[in-house]
Parts: structure tokens; sequence; C-alpha cells
């Protein structure tokens, strides 16, 4: 598989479970060194690190990373299997 804007499957983080459509891919990054490889791909695959920008369904609330680990972490679902995590 692979990973374009207009995909939505489902955002799983903490205990809410909403549906969140990609609204656009920003850049595909390098896993190692973090550094952008490629400016608004149009898709990413398996294996690849991106940083893009999701939009839910419903009004969702997550926390920054930053100031609190455990309620800043998700995983991406599609039909029960796991596409992506942050």
């Amino acid at each position: 598989g692979q990973i374009q804007a207009g995909y939505t499957p489902v955002l799983d983080c903490h205990t809410a479970h909403i549906a969140c459509k990609f609204t656009e891919l920003l850049s595909k990054v390098d896993r190692r060194s973090g550094k952008a490889l490629d400016e608004a791909p149009k898709f990413v695959k398996s294996g690849d690190s991106c940083v893009a920008r999701l939009a839910p369904q419903k009004p969702m609330c997550v926390e920054a990373f930053s100031d609190y680990a455990p309620l800043g972490r998700f995983a991406v679902r599609d039909m029960r299997q796991t596409v992506a995590v942050g």
C-alpha cells in the first residue's frame, strides 16, 4: 500500500477512534536524519516516513508529544490493520 491525499482511515489516539482524512502530504522525510527528502510528494509507500496534515471528521483533542508523550502518540488503522504511527 501507499498513502496519498484524500485517504480516510481511522486515527486511534488514547481512547478516541475517529476517522481522519489525509488532506495533504507536506514532505517525505529521511528516517535516520529527519531531513526532508521531497516536498509535497504525491504519495508515500510502506516503509517511508512523512509529515502530513490530517483533518478529523469530528472534534478531537490531542496533546503535543513534547508536552505529554503518552497522549501525543497515535496509530492510523484501516480495516483493523495498522498503516501508520506517530
